[in-house]
C-alpha cells in the first residue's frame, strides 16, 4: 500500500561518522584517565630531567643535558645500572629453571589438588611485598638468622652466609616475589599443549626427557619467554626489595633515583635516572617480544 511505513532500516554512509561517536564518548573517560595518571605524569619526568638543579638556588626551569652528562660519564651510575640489570637478569634465570617445572606439574594435577597448589603459588602475591620482603629479612637476619641456621642443619654450608644487604638476598628475595608470574604464563601455554600428543608419543617408545625435550618445552617456550620478559620487567623497576635487603650501599636504579628525588632533592637527576630505567626496559621488552613472536608465530596458528 501506498501509506505504509517503510521499515527497512537505514544503512549509514560510508563516510557517516555518527556512529564512530558513541564509541569515542564511551572511551573518552578511560583515555582521560590514561593521560592524567601516566601520559602527563611521564611527560612532565622527560621534561624535568633537561631541568638544572642547585643546593642554593633548586629547580631551574632550563634546558640542559648535564644530567644526561653526568650519567653517561660517571661509572658510579654505570655500575647501578648494571647491577640493576645483573640482579634481573639472575631473578629471571632462576625463576625460569623453577617455575617451569612448577607449571608442567600444576597442569597434570587433578582438580583439587591443583585448586589447592595454585592458591599456594598465587598465595605471594595476595600479600603485601614490604611484608613480604621484611619476612625474609628476618629469615636471613644475621649469622644466627634461619635462613644460616637451616643451611648448617642441613649440612649444606659449613659457616653462615650473608644474605642481608648482598645480591644473593636480594635475588633469592626477589625469585620469591616473581614466581607467580613465571608459573602462571608457563601454565598458560601449556593449556594449548594436547596431553594426548605425549601419550602417542609414549606409545611410539619415546622416553619421558626425550617427550619433555622435543614435545612439551618447545611449545611451552613462548610462555618462558613471556614470563621471562615480565619477571625481567618487574625485578629491574623493583623498589621495596632492593631497598630493604639492598639497604642503602647496594642500591640499584629504582632506589637511586629515590634517593635522588627524597633525600639529596636533586629532583632534575632523579628524573634522568628513572626516564633512562624506563627506556631501556621498553627497549629491552619490545625488543623481546619481537623476537618471540616471529619466532614462535607458528606454534599459534
Amino acid at each position: 500500500m501506498s501509506g505504509a511505513i517503510d521499515t527497512a532500516p537505514v544503512h549509514a554512509a560510508p563516510g557517516d561518522s555518527s556512529h564512530a561517536r558513541p564509541a569515542w564518548a564511551l572511551s573518552a573517560p578511560a583515555l582521560m584517565l590514561f593521560a592524567g595518571v601516566l601520559v602527563i605524569p611521564l611527560v612532565m619526568t622527560v621534561m624535568l630531567s633537561f631541568h638544572d638543579w642547585g643546593q642554593y638556588k633548586g629547580i631551574e626551569p632550563v634546558f640542559i643535558l648535564k644530567n644526561w652528562h653526568e650519567i653517561a660519564t660517571d661509572p658510579y651510575y654505570a655500575e647501578m645500572f648494571w647491577r640493576t640489570f645483573r640482579i634481573a637478569l639472575l631473578t629471571t634465570l632462576i625463576a625460569a629453571l623453577f617455575g617451569a617445572p612448577e607449571a608442567y606439574i600444576l597442569n597434570r594435577m587433578s582438580g583439587r589438588w591443583k585448586s589447592l597448589f595454585l592458591l599456594l603459588i598465587l598465595g605471594p602475591l595476595l600479600i603485601s611485598v614490604v611484608a613480604r620482603t621484611l619476612g625474609w629479612a628476618l629469615l636471613f637476619g644475621g649469622n644466627n638468622g634461619l635462613m644460616n641456621k637451616l643451611l648448617m642443619s642441613l649440612g649444606l654450608i659449613g659457616s653462615p652466609l650473608r644474605f642481608m644487604f648482598t645480591e644473593t638476598g636480594m635475588v633469592v628475595a626477589l625469585v620469591h616475589v616473581m614466581m607467580p608470574f613465571m608459573v602462571m604464563s608457563v601454565w598458560a601455554a601449556l593449556q594449548r599443549v594436547d596431553p594426548q600428543i605425549e601419550n602417542a608419543a609414549l606409545s611410539l617408545g619415546a622416553s619421558p626427557l626425550t617427550i619433555i625435550r622435543r614435545i612439551v618445552l618447545p611449545q611451552i617456550m613462548p610462555g618462558v619467554l613471556s614470563g621471562a620478559i615480565i619477571v625481567f620487567s618487574l625485578s629491574a623497576s623493583a623498589f621495596a626489595t632492593p631497598a630493604i635487603i639492598g639497604g642503602r650501599r647496594l642500591k640499584v636504579a629504582a632506589t637511586l633515583a629515590y634517593d635522588e628525588f627524597l633525600n639529596t632533592l636533586d629532583w632534575p637527576l632523579g628524573a634522568a635516572v628513572a626516564v633512562l630505567l624506563l627506556v631501556a626496559l621498553v627497549l629491552i621488552v619490545v625488543g623481546s617480544n619481537a623476537l618471540i613472536e616471529r619466532r614462535y608465530a607458528e606454534v599459534f596458528r
